[in-house]
């Protein structure tokens, strides 16, 4: 079973039409979307222009039958203490809300489909082939 998880990026990109994200959610079965990304997604709605329209489209997306909406669990907050605390370590921080969804795609065994590199330095973490470091 493949299962992604799309950052608020990719998701960006999806609705844009990029051709390389279209064609990974088309061979998902199940497509995760962290509860961290639509706030994201819902901040960026609402400095723009097209508000409404933006989460009409999103809400379209998440109400087909392969997407399911990620909550954060005791199990969600154990990997985020344990990827920040080795980010740390490594002297490599990375955003808060990232580090959220870095745990999200480890807890569920998803392939993190995002255009930001600095989750290259997230030991264990499924990137799809679009990263570049």
């Amino acid at each position: 079973m493949r299962k992604l998880l799309l950052d608020t990026n990719a998701f960006t990109r999806f609705l844009g039409g990029d051709e390389k994200t279209l064609a990974w959610l088309a061979q998902a079965d199940v497509v995760h979307m962290s509860v961290f990304v639509l706030g994201e997604l819902y901040a960026g709605f609402r400095a723009g222009a097209k508000d409404r329209q933006n989460r009409r489209l999103l809400n379209g997306f998440l109400d087909r039958p392969s997407v399911s909406v990620l909550q954060a669990t005791k199990e969600t907050a154990e990997i985020f203490g344990l990827v920040k605390d080795t980010l740390r370590k490594s002297g490599r921080p990375i955003p808060i809300n990232d580090i959220w969804i870095a745990a999200h795609a480890l807890e569920t065994g998803s392939i993190l489909l995002t255009y930001d590199s600095h989750f290259l330095g997230i030991p264990g973490l499924r990137l799809w082939d679009e990263v570049e470091p």
